[in-house]
């Protein structure tokens, strides 16, 4: 039911960001400031894309994406993939 994974491209790309930017101590240690600013401009790409597909996307992806629970909806789109 997730149908086309090519629409969820933009969203995976988005998700996958977001684990690097966690990831990246070296720049969250050095510049906070611009690691908090990077964190949330793309915590706020994934709402607007939500926002814009929540009426195309399945009950589980539109849940975790609510409860900005962003590893599970990755992990749910990853797993549709396989």
């Amino acid at each position: 039911m997730l149908g086309s994974s090519h629409m969820h491209q933009p969203l995976i790309d988005l998700l996958k960001h977001r684990e690097s930017v966690i990831a990246n101590h070296a720049w969250r240690d050095r510049d906070p400031v611009g690691h908090l600013d990077a964190l949330r401009a793309v915590s706020e790409s994934i709402t607007a894309w939500h926002r814009e597909n929540q009426n195309r996307i399945d009950p589980q992806l539109r849940h975790y994406l609510q409860k900005s629970s962003f590893a599970k909806a990755l992990a749910h789109l990853e797993s549709a993939t396989d």
